[in-house]
Parts: structure tokens; C-alpha cells; sequence
């Protein structure tokens, strides 16, 4: 089984993102589940440091999927069978100006830019410092 999972790690927002500040990511169109972005901004604003990437990550998935509780075991064991990405491709980091906080536990929290916090998470010469990846490739 597969992991996405960090500890003592800050994953940056991508170096294209066209977000000057944090902003909540958009519901989408009426109709349609809520999107990716959404879902992982709702559910670590309000449960930060509570759930690890992996967490998080199958916690969309189940959602999306309308996967019922008693499911889930089995379920998450098949998602994670085959290799998942991790935070650094989220649109939250990448469009949404999110930065991503990993404690040593692995669990994580939303960050966002231009926050005080942002800065000194991305100071902190103790975390691993990551980028999220670029939307696009660099000229």
C-alpha cells in the first residue's frame, strides 16, 4: 500500500500560482458534487491537524464517491493499492494560494498565503520545504 503521507514538512504554493492571497475555492456548477478543492478545504478548515494526507485524500474520494461507512475499510485499501498523488498536485496549493502544513504526526492543516503563519512555516529551516507542483511546465 502506498502513502502520500509527511511529517515535519511545509508544502509552498506553486511557484505559477495566480492567487496573491488564500481564497476558498469555488462550489462549481449546481448539480455536480463538490469539487476536489472544495471538499479537502472544507474538511481541513474545519478538522486542521486532525487527518493525514492519506486521510484526507480517501476522505475526498469516499465523498465523491458516495462510498457508504461500512465500505470504507475495503475501499480504502484498493484506493491506496495503486499509486496516489500527493498534496503537492492539490488545486488548493496550486490555484488557490494553500500552503500545507505536515506536523511530525503526519496530520495536516491548511496554511494560507500571505499569513504571518505562511511566512514563518516557510522559514523554518527545520521543516522539509516543498513546492507545489506547477500547472504548467516552465519555459
Amino acid at each position: 500500500m502506498s502513502s502520500t503521507n509527511y511529517a515535519e514538512t511545509f508544502i509552498r504554493v506553486a511557484e505559477d500560482c495566480p492567487a496573491q492571497d488564500a481564497q476558498e475555492p469555488p462550489a462549481g456548477p449546481a448539480g455536480k458534487p463538490p469539487t476536489i478543492a472544495l471538499l479537502q478545504y472544507r474538511l481541513l478548515s474545519e478538522r486542521p491537524y486532525e487527518l493525514t494526507s492519506d486521510d484526507l485524500l480517501f476522505e475526498v474520494h469516499a465523498i465523491r464517491q458516495n462510498i457508504e461507512p461500512p465500505e470504507r475499510a475495503a475501499q480504502r485499501e484498493a484506493f491506496f493499492a495503486k499509486p496516489q498523488a500527493c498534496l503537492r498536485s492539490s488545486p488548493l496549493a496550486k490555484r488557490y494560494g494553500w500552503g500545507f502544513h505536515h506536523d511530525g504526526q503526519g496530520r495536516v492543516a491548511l496554511v494560507p498565503l500571505g499569513s504571518t503563519r505562511y511566512q514563518e512555516l516557510s522559514d523554518d529551516a527545520s521543516l522539509t520545504q516543498l513546492r507545489a507542483m506547477r500547472s504548467r511546465r516552465a519555459s
